[in-house]
């Protein structure tokens, strides 16, 4: 499985549920799912297997941004913890 994007709305928030290996070029159609949501947002990342640096870095400050991670494995939870120090 290379990545997949699914996305699921209710009345109090949109979920996005990410699966298999994130990368870069990932990064740009998952801004675009972000932005075009207008609820809060949650990245469900129970599926994620793999990320690259740049998806880490984004992943933070996406929470920085007030985006709710779940789910987040400990390796990338770490990894997120790392790039921002």
């Amino acid at each position: 499985m290379t990545f997949r994007i699914e996305k699921y709305s209710d009345a109090c928030s949109t979920t996005i549920r990410l699966m298999g290996r994130m990368r870069a070029e990932h990064l740009p159609e998952l801004e675009k799912q972000i932005r075009e949501s207008e609820s809060k947002i949650v990245l469900d990342l129970e599926e994620l297997n793999l990320v690259d640096v740049d998806a880490v870095r984004f992943l933070g400050s996406c929470e920085l941004a007030g985006v709710t991670l779940v789910n987040c494995s400990h390796y990338i939870r770490d990894w997120i913890g790392k790039e921002r120090d």
